[in-house]
């Protein structure tokens, strides 16, 4: 075998013989120019650190491992609403027990609970991570007793808040893999108007609406990665365990409540007009009316308007929930047909001024179509009800309930809808943490619903095109453009907190989802993408997978190596520019030789067209490996074929920040 250095002298030799003009372009030019190569193969191609150590909890293959464990938190919760609040506006007062499970290895003094409505304090952490003063503030969550039960009772126990967390000190350590303990929170707090974000109260035309989330102190998770997780809560979403709901919530007789789960006391909260109504919703794939428009100011249409009422809601696997209650809310039903034979029932709640056709009077045939087609495309839907509420607080996502605009209407309502609900599987079914890696929980879900709009009625509403997908209408492999040319754009692989509002769109949500999109279509193609990404949702239904498990199970099962798009579309903001650099013909063979060349860092399988001077042309698919060895490949046209145009991507499927150098007129056209 020849030495290395006399075949690297050997290969000099012979590219200084045959020149550039007959035998194709070469890494000999960038010497010759003096300057380096933007693209670097072993760059490119080193190999990626996932950044997280396969162990016996996390498997190689990106599923949860032989012994995964999981902590558990079932709740239950009886709450009370109180419109006038002792004359300081509306409060929500309650008492919660929950039952924690520690199923780790590990030995726990402490229990951490979150405290999501801290954030409404005027000192919380979120109110000076916004960067601007917010218009009002509440006390955040009253804690009115902390105690844990004993063989004596419950007794109270010593406890530290810090700001959106508080630390309950345990009198006696939880045993590892399997102790349990019993935790009793009772408090109060005020709901935040409008300015209250994801959650608030707000005013419909005729009353008042109470959008109700983070209304309940929330276990934190205790993981296998870090131990007690306790980011505070400062904009950022959330991260949960997982366990069974028992909530009752009392509130105005007036009032409807929907509330995510299945309402498990119908008899007692409404009249047997609705309760007849809803059960044919049950059997009925056109939207049934409960309580129609022109009934909300029946007093007929409650079973006690001048009292209060008790709702009692069910939910179990599920990570959250959430409910919304008004005296001015219609409300609808139809059944979803889920795989299987199961069913699930759509709702939807909006006041009078949100009725029509052409706005919420859709809402629930959106709700049905969104949950049927992600179960057949995806994985199936859980819960007994999915549920969408337009209210004071829009845009907003839990398990089986979503928080929609009143004002919402066509496309607009549909795609929010779609969006919203969509969640479900990310990161409500797929527990995601969404405090760190928002772009799981957004840009995955962002890239589901994109589908949904190509399907839904035959593409009534597609292709979808709005500030979270291809602001603007184009094309998005040409609206991604802007951000992978930003120098302060952030990668994708950075903590979601850090991301301002200006690239929060850009990078959270479309960026991320168009790195899944190309992923399935122009990377791995369907066939291998879906089954990849249908096990992997499958495999971590009610469990908290980590970006790395998510690289992990689609390398194993899709049988790519894909550390160069890790590397390039996540862990940087790398850009992408491929060019045909040069024709070349070989009079004396008849062969005509098409060098493609890398002109930056990030890298893509890509089809080259050649156009024949006979009309025909052929297509060329060049893998990603095309560039694992030297920043250009060589495309050889066989003898009696004349080349007369050389094109990349002329579908216009990859976002190539430079299109000028994707054709190029073969020589003696």
């Amino acid at each position: 075998m020849p030495h290395p250095a006399s075949r690297l002298r050997r290969a000099l030799l012979a590219a200084a013989l045959c020149g550039l003009t007959s035998c194709g372009w070469s890494s000999l030019a960038f010497a010759q120019s003096g300057q380096a190569p933007t693209y670097q193969p072993r760059e490119t191609f080193a190999p990626f650190d996932m950044g997280q150590a396969v162990n016996p909890y996390r498997s190689p293959n990106g599923l949860p491992g032989p012994a995964y464990w999981q902590n558990r938190a079932d709740y239950a919760i009886h709450a009370k609403l109180d419109e006038k609040g002792a004359g300081q506006g509306p409060i929500l007062s309650a008492s919660e027990d929950i039952d924690y499970t520690n199923n780790s290895p590990d030995t726990l003094d402490v229990l951490w609970v979150q405290l999501d409505q801290n954030i409404y304090k005027a000192d919380s952490r979120g109110s000076f991570a916004g960067g601007r003063p917010r218009p009002a503030s509440t006390d955040g969550f009253v804690l009115d007793g902390v105690e844990v039960e004993t063989k004596s009772g419950f007794i109270p126990v010593h406890s530290l808040v810090s700001d959106t967390r508080l630390r309950v000190d345990l009198p006696a350590a939880l045993a590892p893999k399997g102790g349990k303990a019993k935790l009793r929170i009772r408090y109060h707090f005020a709901i935040p108007g409008k300015w209250g974000g994801r959650m608030s109260w707000g005013v419909a035309k005729d009353g008042p609406i109470y959008d109700m989330a983070q209304w309940y102190p929330r276990m934190a998770v205790y993981d296998d990665l870090r131990g007690w997780d306790t980011l505070p809560y400062i904009g950022q979403e959330f991260y949960l365990e997982y366990g069974n709901f028992d909530y009752w919530v009392t509130a105005p007789g007036t009032m409807l409540v929907a509330g995510s789960g299945e309402l498990m006391n119908p008899q007692e909260v409404l009249t047997a007009t609705q309760r007849a109504r809803l059960e044919k919703a049950r059997s009925s794939d056109a939207t049934v009316m409960i309580r129609s428009p022109q009934e909300i100011t029946d007093p007929a249409s409650r079973p006690n308007p001048g009292g209060s009422l008790t709702w009692h809601f069910h939910m179990n696997d599920t990570r959250d929930v959430a409910f919304s209650a008004s005296s001015v809310f219609a409300w609808d039903a139809a059944r979803i047909n889920l795989p299987g034979g199961k069913t699930s029932l759509a709702m939807s709640f909006y006041p009078a001024e949100s009725q029509g056709n052409d706005r919420w009077g859709r809402s629930t045939e959106y709700v049905k179509d969104t949950v049927e087609r992600m179960s057949q495309r995806w994985s199936v839907y859980p819960w007994p009800a999915a549920i969408n509420v337009a209210g004071p607080s829009s845009g907003i996502e839990y398990p089986g309930i979503v928080f929609d605009g009143i004002e919402d209407a066509g496309k607009t309502l549909f795609w929010i809808t779609a969006h919203e609900i969509g969640h479900s599987w990310f990161p409500m079914i797929v527990g995601f943490d969404e405090r760190r890696d928002a772009w799981m929980d957004e840009g995955f879900n962002t890239f589901i619903d994109t589908y949904e709009s190509d399907d839904f009625n035959k593409g009534e509403y597609a292709p979808k095109r709005d500030s979270e997908f291809a602001p603007g209408g184009g094309n998005p492999v040409d609206e991604i453009l802007p951000t992978l040319a930003d120098p302060a754009a952030p990668p994708i692989l950075s903590r979601a907190d850090t991301i301002i509002e200006k690239y929060r769109h850009p990078v959270t949500y479309f960026k991320s989802a168009l790195g899944l999109k190309l992923l399935r279509e122009e990377i791995l193609g369907p066939d291998r993408f879906d089954p990849a990404f249908r096990r992997f949702i499958d495999a971590w239904r009610f469990k908290h997978p980590k970006p790395a498990d998510f690289f992990r199970a689609m390398e194993s099962e899709s049988g790519e190596d894909l550390s160069w798009w890790w590397r390039g579309w996540y862990q940087n903001n790398w850009q992408l520019d491929l060019g045909v650099d040069r024709i070349t013909p070989d009079a004396a063979k008849g062969s005509t030789a098409i060098t493609v060349a890398s002109h930056d860092r990030l890298i893509m399988p890509v089809t080259l067209r050649v156009d024949f001077r006979d009309g025909t042309h052929r297509d060329y698919r060049l893998p990603a490996e095309s560039w694992i060895r030297q920043p250009f490949t060589t495309i050889t046209i066989e003898p009696g074929k004349q080349v007369a145009r050389a094109t990349l991507d002329p579908e216009h499927r990859i976002p190539d920040r430079d299109r000028s150098n994707d054709s190029m007129v073969a020589p003696g056209q």
